[in-house]
């Protein structure tokens, strides 16, 4: 019987055929080497591309809308910490990776929010290789954006597989003149010679918000050999000028975790319980609407083969998208042309920023929602994505029903 605390553990166990194909990729590899270039089977996919699951980061975007009406800067910092250790939770059945994305290819959604307010969220991929991920999201009537490039690199450790996530990303609170900066976690796959594949989340990680003086520090423990427990977290949040801290975060990021008032000496509260937490939806446009390298569009084929469990079709497919994007590459250097993103631009601080800057959206939220969506949802010809149509493609609608 598992404990408690183990109950959630991201887990999966290989049979030998797909154990065997990783062992052959695998005695092509050296310690510590990058895997950014390597090709991975399709029985490792989750079926949905990286652009998508950053989308996971928003799985609960009410705790910022609630967070952004708070008067205190003290409760408006611990709310955002809320957000940002609830994104964890979220994964796909098993340990798995989502889709490479392609260069040029986007993701685009909205979300409706039960009090009639609306947020718009938009990622593409920026650069291929390295992989950059460049993302947005705007919720006009509550003056919260984010931003931030994602560029993850794959390590290959012995016994196990780490994505480091590196670049940035900023929460901006306009209402309040605050710009919370993040980082994150490295994942980890446990297990892919022997044992039980495992995920695990380690590393220090940091939310800092200068204007208000604070700042969260929390460590994602990962287990020992032999002691120790799965998804484990303990962080402080302080003063950033005197270290002072204010309160204690500890539990399980995969289940419930904890706050407790270090200066009241109050004994822990639950901050943030999964079980009890509905994950807000995100909006997306049927296939129809989608363009040709919209990300559900452009992987729809091996998102219905794998969850069809047909990997020799999702292989064909997938090897088929994989060989567009080499000749694409070809077809710009003999025209001597360099790829350019088309919502994203490199900027002197060297990370991607969206086109749309933040100083040129209106404060008004009507004149905002209109030059926002105007400039995420628009398609070739001006017009903008339809999201009344409903879902009619065959290859999304077979996907959609196997899932069910």
């Amino acid at each position: 019987m598992s404990r408690p605390d183990e109950s959630c553990v991201v887990e999966e166990e290989l049979d030998e055929e797909p154990r065997s194909i990783i062992l052959s990729m695998i005695s092509q590899l050296r310690k510590d080497m990058d895997l950014s270039r390597i090709t991975f089977p399709t029985f490792v996919l989750e079926p949905r591309s990286f652009t998508e699951r950053v989308t996971d980061f928003m799985a609960h975007p009410d705790f910022l809308i609630s967070a952004s009406k708070c008067e205190d800067p003290v409760q408006r910092f611990v709310g955002v910490v809320k957000y940002y250790m609830s994104g964890w939770h979220i994964h796909p059945k098993g340990v798995k990776k989502p889709y490479n994305p392609v260069l040029g290819e986007f993701f685009r959604s909205k979300y409706e929010f039960s009090d009639g307010t609306n947020a718009f969220f938009l990622a593409e991929q920026v650069s291929h290789h390295p992989p950059i991920t460049a993302m947005f999201y705007n919720s006009p009537e509550h003056h919260v954006c984010i931003e931030g490039d994602l560029r993850p690199k794959s390590r290959f450790f012995g016994n196990s597989v780490g994505m480091i996530l590196e670049g940035y990303a900023k929460i901006h609170m306009d209402n309040w003149g605050e710009i919370y900066e993040v980082t994150y976690p490295n994942m980890y796959a446990r297990g892919i010679l022997f044992g039980k594949m495992v995920l695990e989340l380690g590393e220090t990680c940091t939310v800092t918000c200068k204007q208000s003086d604070l700042m969260f520090e929390v460590e994602f423990k990962t287990k020992g050999l032999i002691w120790g427990t799965y998804n484990q977290i303990a962080g402080k949040i302080k003063r950033i000028s005197t270290k002072e801290v204010l309160y204690d975060i500890t539990g399980n990021w995969q289940t419930k975790i904890y706050i407790a008032d270090r200066v009241r000496k109050t004994e822990p509260t639950v901050l943030f319980d999964s079980a009890k937490e509905q994950v807000v939806p995100q909006i997306v446009a049927c296939a129809a609407e989608q363009e040709a390298n919209e990300s559900r569009n452009l992987w729809k084929h091996v998102t219905k083969a794998i969850v069809e469990s047909d990997l020799d079709a999702a292989t064909t497919h997938k090897n088929e998208i994989e060989e567009q994007q080499r000749q694409d590459v070809k077809t710009r250097e003999a025209a001597k042309e360099r790829f350019v993103p088309r919502f994203f631009q490199l900027e002197i601080d060297g990370f991607y920023h969206p086109q749309l800057m933040l100083k040129d959206i209106p404060k008004d939220p009507n004149e905002a929602t209109d030059k926002i969506t105007k400039w995420i949802f628009a398609k070739p010809g001006g017009s903008l994505q339809d999201f009344s149509k409903p879902e009619e493609d065959p290859v999304v609608l077979a996907a959609k029903a196997r899932r069910h």
